[in-house]
C-alpha cells in the first residue's frame, strides 16, 4: 500500500513512506535538547527557496523518560506554539514560481499541529504510541516539529525512490518550487537525523499529497515512524556482507524478529491482545520488507508497513556501518479505528461538538452529532491524453472545499467513431454542520464545468 510502489492501492489515511498506512499507563518523556534545522542548515540540498523567509526553524525535539506523558505536552507549549505560528504562515507555500502547485487551501491547513494537541485523536494516539516506546529498553528521541518544508533530495532521492517514479509527479505532490515541497511523508527526516547521529527516534508530522476525495483521503493527514539501528558489536558478524549474503544472514534475520517483536508489542497496546500476520513486501528502502496486519472486531486490517533499513539508504546518510530497523503508520487511520470516526474531515472541524469528545489519554466512541443530507451532482466530459484524475479532484476540492464529501466516477465509456473516451464523475457534496442547498451548490457545479476545460477536458 505503498504510494511509491503501488499507486492503485495507496490510501493518505494509512500510508507514509511505508505506510500503507486502551489505556498504558507507563512512564514516558522528557523535553530534553533541541534540534535546530535552519534554512543555511539545508543549503547544501536546497537551492532555492520561494519564501523570503530567513529565520531559523527549530524542530522540537524530546527523549523519552520516566515522566507523565502529560510533561511532553506542557513543557513544550511555548515551543510548539512558536514553531506552529511559523508554519501556519500560508506565504511561505504560496509563491507566483512557475512550478508552485500549492492552492491556497491546502497552505492554509499547515501548522495546525494536530498531532500535538493532547485532547485531540491524533494526538492521543500519538502520545500513546510515545508511550509504549517509553516501556522499551531503548532511549528514543521525538521530533515532532519539523518544518514541513523538505528538498526533493530529502523526499526522493535518499529513500531510493527513482528520478521518473509517479509519485514524484506534480499530480501527486505539492511543490513550492523545483527543488521544495511540502513533504509527502515524515521519512523526508530520516536521513538528515541519522547523519546527525541518531540511532533511536521518533518522528511525528503532517504530510502533504494529492489524492482521490471520499471518506478515509484527505490532502493533509498525520504520519508517525520509528527507527532504531543496532550497536557495532551486535552486528559484527555481518561486517562486509551486502546483498543477498546481508538479508540472509543470522544478523539480518535478528534485526527482522526484532522490529516484529517490537511492533506486535505496540499493537497490543493499542487494540488490546489480538490475532496478527505478517506478509513480505517491497519498498525501495528497507528490505527485507514487511506488512503487518491484525485482526480486530472480526476483520483483517492493514496497520502498517516496516522492513531493515537499506544499505543504501544508511550509506547515502553516512552510516554505512550499522545496520536497522524502521517502520511507518498512518495517524488518521489508526484513530479512525479506535474511535471510530467515519469521516477524514472530521479531524480538521473547529466544531466543538466534535472536540468536547475527546480527552488526553482517552480512547472514547465518536458519537456523530449530525448527519445531514448530501445533495448528488454529476458531470461528464471528453478526456484528453495524459488526463490525471488527482487534477480534476484537487480542482474540485479548491473551488468547494471541504464540503465535497466524495468524487466517483460512475461512467466510462470510448466512442469508436471518434476516438474519444468520456468519464462521468458523481459528486457528493455534504457539510458536517449545516444543510445545504442546490442553489448554492449549482452555483459550485457550475464553477466546476467552467474550470475543469483548464484542464483541457470538453464537457458533455
Amino acid at each position: 500500500v505503498c504510494r511509491y510502489l503501488h499507486r492503485t492501492e495507496a490510501t493518505s489515511s494509512s500510508s507514509s513512506y511505508y505506510f500503507r498506512c486502551s489505556n498504558f499507563n507507563t512512564p514516558t518523556m522528557k523535553i530534553s535538547t533541541t534540534a535546530a534545522l535552519s534554512i543555511s542548515a539545508l543549503a547544501t540540498t536546497c537551492h532555492s527557496w520561494s519564501t523570503p523567509h530567513t529565520t531559523a526553524f527549530k524542530a522540537r525535539s524530546s527523549s523519552i523518560s520516566s515522566r507523565s506523558n502529560s510533561a511532553l505536552f506542557s513543557a513544550a507549549v511555548e515551543e510548539e506554539s512558536a514553531a506552529a505560528a511559523t508554519y501556519a504562515d500560508p506565504s511561505r507555500y504560496l509563491s507566483d514560481h512557475p512550478n508552485n502547485n500549492v492552492p491556497p487551501h491546502i497552505a492554509a491547513l499547515v501548522g495546525k499541529g494536530l498531532h500535538t494537541k493532547p485532547n485531540h485523536p491524533i494526538g492521543i494516539i500519538r502520545s500513546k504510541i510515545q508511550e509504549y516506546f517509553a516501556s522499551q529498553p531503548h532511549d528514543y528521541v521525538i521530533y515532532d516539529a519539523e518544518d514541513p518544508i523538505v528538498t526533493t533530495t530529502q523526499c526522493f532521492d535518499d529513500l531510493r525512490i527513482d528520478p521518473d517514479h509517479p509519485g514524484r509527479s506534480p499530480s501527486d505532490t505539492y511543490y513550492i518550487d523545483d527543488t521544495t515541497l511540502l513533504r509527502t511523508h515524515t521519512s523526508a527526516h530520516q536521513s538528515e537525523h541519522l547523519r546527525s547521529g541518531g540511532d533511536t527516534f521518533l518522528c511525528a508530522g503532517d504530510v502533504y499529497r494529492r489524492d482521490e476525495i471520499d471518506s478515509s483521503h484527505y490532502p493533509a493527514f498525520h504520519q508517525l515512524e520509528g527507527v532504531r539501528l543496532f550497536p557495532k558489536e551486535d552486528m559484527k558478524g555481518a561486517d562486509g556482507l551486502t546483498g543477498d549474503e546481508w538479508t540472509s544472514s543470522p544478523e539480518c534475520n535478528a534485526i527482522g524478529e526484532d522490529l516484529k517483536a517490537t511492533l506486535e508489542g505496540l499493537m497490543d497496546t493499542l487494540f488490546g491482545e489480538t490475532e496478527k500476520k505478517w506478509s513480505e513486501d517491497y519498498f525501495p528502502f528497507t528490505t527485507p520488507s514487511y506488512e503487518l496486519e491484525i485482526k480486530y472486531e472480526g476483520e483483517w486490517l492493514e496497520v502498517l508497513g516496516c522492513g531493515v533499513v537499506h544499505e543504501e539508504v544508511l550509506a547515502m546518510a553516512d552510516r554505512g556501518d550499522r545496520r536497522g530497523w524502521a517502520f511507518g503508520l498512518g495517524l488518521e487511520r489508526l484513530a479512525m479505528i479506535l474511535f471510530e470516526i467515519p469521516d477524514i474531515r472530521l479531524f480538521w472541524t473547529e466544531d466543538k461538538r466534535f472536540h468536547s469528545q475527546f480527552k488526553e489519554g482517552q480512547i472514547t466512541k465518536f458519537n456523530s452529532y449530525s448527519k445531514y443530507p448530501p445533495v448528488f451532482k454529476d458531470i461528464a466530459f471528453w478526456i484528453p491524453e495524459g488526463f490525471v484524475e488527482n487534477d480534476f479532484f484537487e480542482m474540485a476540492r479548491g473551488i468547494a472545499g471541504d464540503i465535497v464529501e466524495r468524487m466517483e466516477m460512475v461512467d466510462e465509456f470510448t466512442n469508436p467513431k471518434k476516438g474519444k473516451t468520456s468519464k462521468c464523475y458523481r459528486i457528493t457534496y455534504r457539510s458536517m454542520d449545516r444543510s445545504l442547498t442546490n442553489e448554492e451548490i449549482d452555483a459550485l457545479q457550475d464553477e466546476l464545468r467552467e474550470r475543469v476545460e483548464d484542464l483541457g477536458v470538453e464537457v458533455r
